[in-house]
């Protein structure tokens, strides 16, 4: 009995995605196993290796989005797990919104990045 959850996420960008982890100084494997309850792994294209012995995976969906794939209760137990998420797709977003207006024509755009602290 498997004990990952699969997730829904608007994430669609490996390279943001990527250095958003690394910049929550989080480290990242690409193409690597999400450690889930007693060992079992499932494969991911993109992994947050977590303190502990549970990891965040996502896997790339045909339309080109990602889910995220855990063993939420895992990680539960040594993370805040909404926190952890929320500080993930929140520094998602900005990064994202930050390489979206350096794209060439848009350099006279300012960007203007409300942040809940």
């Amino acid at each position: 009995m498997s004990h990952f959850s699969t997730l829904r996420t608007k994430v669609s960008d490996a390279v943001v995605l990527t250095s958003s982890l690394k910049d929550l100084g989080i480290q990242v494997e690409t193409n690597a196993n999400v450690r889930g309850y007693h060992g079992q792994q499932v494969r991911a294209d993109i992994v947050a290796v977590l303190e502990g012995e549970y990891d965040l995976g996502w896997s790339r969906n045909a339309d080109g989005s990602f889910d995220l794939i855990a063993d939420l209760w895992g990680v539960a137990k040594k993370h805040n797990q909404t926190e952890l998420i929320n500080s993930i797709n929140q520094k998602y977003a900005v990064n994202k919104a930050l390489s979206e207006v350096t794209q060439p024509g848009l350099q006279n755009a300012t960007v203007k990045v409300m942040v809940n602290a």
